[in-house]
């Protein structure tokens, strides 16, 4: 095997944590598996895995080589799509990463559509709501929703979720509905903390001019993801405010409320992240142009002339 073979080979191992599974990934008798471990280990003078009865885990040169391998692999693999025809098929791994409920309720159930059209791509989707590090964590692209933070990283705007205010029945027949926002000093909402910085979100509308209020209301519980952000709306918490998409199942079941739908916080802008600017894979583009369409039925689109890419 040539070194970036070596090196493949090292990833699946490292991935799967068995030499067993990763000879199935790559279709290698375990034995040639094996024997390629051990001759990138000679080459590098270094022990680069733990191999126990149950499990093979990294040691930490072992860790170390483990991003610098994913990256090397990678750039070899985009050169040699590059020089592939226009009309061949996309193929290898492509690493993503996007917030929990746009995982769940939108991308998830439509990957047989993406890998139909895409059968060579192996797809690792990553979700939660925290903003990963993508270099660091070899991520090719993520998701972002909401405003985003000053980085190296390159921003494709993709459109805005709207906003909405809503609550449990229950919440209302005990608190009474608010009419307009002189009311809310009066409600209490289940706040969302950053699973970043803790902080908690305050409340916010938009007035006429397109400025934004913001009022702190009360709060008993405060959530840092999605999932329990709604759940604590549905036990009748307090009132929150969340993307469309994100309940319409649930207002639609008349299980949460729309209010104040004349006060409704500033959309959330959706941008697809990479970490560079070089030549994207082909998988990345394949990836974003699918996504993209996938989006448009749920996202306000954003203006054209914020369709390029740019830093974030």
């Amino acid at each position: 095997m040539d070194r970036i073979e070596l090196l493949q080979v090292f990833l699946r191992v490292a991935e799967t944590g068995s030499f067993t599974r990763a000879a199935d990934r790559l279709a290698l008798p375990r034995a040639t598996i094996s024997t390629a471990i051990q001759q990138l280990e000679a080459r590098l003078g270094s022990r680069l895995l733990h191999r126990t009865t149950r499990r093979v885990g990294l040691t930490p040169d072992g860790e170390v080589l483990l991003e610098r391998a994913r990256a090397l692999v990678a750039d070899m693999e985009d050169m040699e799509q590059q020089f592939q025809p226009a009309h061949s098929s996309v193929s290898g791994r492509l690493k993503v990463d996007v917030p929990s409920r746009i995982a769940r309720l939108l991308i998830a159930p439509a990957l047989p559509d993406f890998f139909a059209r895409h059968p060579a791509v192996e797809l690792e989707l990553g979700s939660s709501d925290r903003a990963v590090d993508l270099v660091l964590e070899g991520v090719d692209c993520a998701l972002r929703v909401g405003p985003l933070a000053s980085s190296s990283l390159v921003a494709r705007p993709l459109g805005h979720f709207t906003l909405i205010n809503c609550a449990s029945p229950a919440y209302l027949a005990r608190h009474g509905t608010p009419r307009t926002p002189a009311d809310l000093p009066q409600h209490m909402a289940v706040n969302y903390a950053s699973p970043t910085s803790g902080r908690a979100a305050p409340w916010e509308w938009q007035v006429r001019d397109g400025e934004t209020q913001v009022l702190r209301l009360r709060s008993q519980v405060a959530a840092n993801n999605a999932e329990t952000y709604i759940a604590c709306a549905l036990a009748g918490l307090g009132l929150i405010q969340i993307p469309a998409y994100d309940v319409r199942e649930h207002l639609a079941a008349g299980e949460l409320v729309e209010v104040l739908p004349d006060a409704r916080a500033e959309p959330l802008p959706v941008h697809l992240v990479v970490p560079h600017r070089r030549n994207l894979s082909r998988r990345v583009q394949a990836f974003a142009g699918w996504l993209d369409t996938l989006l448009a039925a749920t996202l306000d689109a954003p203006s054209p002339a914020g369709r390029a890419a740019r830093s974030a």
